[in-house]
């Protein structure tokens, strides 16, 4: 049995993370990022994905070229290819199951959106995968926003376009 997770009484409106929160993505993203970067000679363990959780990847490509300095390596092009080869094994996507009990208990009753530090292509799909996508009133991804994740940014524009002040999110 799912843990229940309550919603203050005061919520106007939730906004709810993808990657890892509501969709049980990060073990295909790591293998994504480890496949893609040992090309370059980088051992991309669980403490460094960890690190840098909830950065949009083009600047997280950009940080680890800093730290390893990779031959070769063009952090947009590799960007890309990490979410090309994470999209190969998207439709494995399933829902983290207390957080969509929220989600659905909330629909129709709540205005939802979802925020998120990926691209809009992957984040659509994510949710299509796992079957909310026509339940989110406004998705607001790292390409909607200029200071992605860990900024608010993407966040606040969500609370923006719910039309409701972030503090009742």
């Amino acid at each position: 049995m799912a843990t229940k997770i309550p919603v203050h009484p005061e919520t106007k409106a939730l906004i709810f993370d993808i990657d890892g929160t509501l969709a049980d993505t990060m073990p295909a993203h790591l293998k994504a990022f480890r496949k893609v970067l040992s090309k370059y000679g980088i051992d991309f363990d669980k403490e460094l994905f960890d690190s840098l959780a909830g950065v949009p990847v083009e600047p997280q490509m950009i940080m680890l070229k800093e730290k390893f300095k990779p031959d070769n390596f063009d952090p947009a092009r590799v960007a890309r290819e990490k979410e090309d080869e994470y999209f190969k094994s998207i439709e494995q996507t399933r829902p983290i199951e207390a957080v969509y009990e929220v989600l659905m208990a909330n629909h129709g009753r709540l205005p939802i959106a979802c925020g998120t530090g990926g691209d809009k292509r992957i984040a659509t799909r994510t949710l299509e995968v796992i079957r909310v996508s026509d339940k989110i009133d406004v998705l607001v991804t790292a390409d909607d926003v200029k200071n992605g994740k860990p900024a608010p940014d993407t966040f606040l524009k969500c609370a923006e376009q719910l039309g409701v002040e972030p503090r009742y999110c």
